[in-house]
């Protein structure tokens, strides 16, 4: 197995209202939603931490003050840094991206959206598979909805969906993998293509588009190759709404140990 070396930076977005996750999201930002007991949030630091990452940046919000409370400026041997969007209720997170844009330049980089809980292995995926830029991914199957992808016989993302159901999982259809929201880009390439084209469509005016609108277009025209971590058997969750919150705590819950 080859192992890449693991990024020192990562950026977390966690900007955004979580409005389907109310009322659980009315006094806390979804970040610090807690699946078994510990925050959204919590568990993504605690990983990066455990892979080597030195510095994160985290886009904040709604609510921010409740985040910078509980992470500080320091989270373990982590140093945070806090980027604030004031717009987050009228941007998408590509947006808040781009806010974070001088991290982005810092070096390879994980890209983590902040409602996705995960275990640590989904990390070492990404690290694991031999190329530039890679993303967690896993087969899309009836319970899901949302961004998909498609991937070539090499297992890099040929197509970027948006908005895909079950109605989707048809035998007409290439195989649907879902995103887990866990990327990691390589400096490089953060550098030459993904700032230059966020600035380019912000200096247009468009500023409600999400990650997955942002890579569409460069994957499709290859000026970006990502390839796909599969996490088939690994436990990671992206968390919307209450439905998706009680099969996270089933997912996570301890095993419990069969009496004799």
């Amino acid at each position: 197995m080859i192992v890449s070396p693991s990024p020192k930076n990562a950026v977390i977005l966690a900007a955004g209202f979580g409005s389907r996750l109310r009322p659980l999201t009315d006094l806390r930002p979804k970040p610090l939603v807690a699946v078994g007991g510990t925050p959204i949030l919590f568990n993504a630091l605690r990983h990066l931490e455990a892979v080597g990452v030195e510095d994160v940046t985290i886009v904040v919000g709604y609510r921010k003050d409740a985040i910078q409370f509980a992470c500080g400026r320091r989270f373990g041997k982590l140093d945070i840094n806090y980027v604030e969007s004031s717009v987050y209720d009228a941007t998408g997170n590509a947006y808040s991206l781009w806010l974070a844009r001088h991290a982005l330049l810092n070096g390879d980089t994980y890209l983590l959206e902040g409602d996705v809980f995960f275990e640590l292995d989904a990390l070492r995926n990404l690290g694991a598979v031999n190329a530039e830029n890679v993303a967690a991914v896993a087969p899309f199957d009836q319970s899901m909805e949302g961004p998909a992808v498609v991937l070539d016989n090499d297992d890099f993302i040929s197509e970027v969906r948006t908005k895909q159901t079950a109605a989707n999982l048809d035998a007409d259809y290439p195989r649907l993998f879902k995103t887990m929201n866990l990327i990691r880009f390589s400096g490089v390439d953060l550098r030459q293509t993904l700032v230059p084209h966020l600035d380019d469509l912000i200096g247009h005016g468009v500023v409600k588009f999400c990650i997955e609108e942002l890579l569409g277009p460069l994957v499709w025209n290859r000026s970006l190759r990502i390839a796909a971590a599969r996490c088939d058997e690994l436990k990671l969750f992206d968390i919307d709404n209450e439905n998706d919150l009680s099969l996270a705590e089933a997912m996570f819950a301890p095993k419990r140990e069969m009496a004799c």
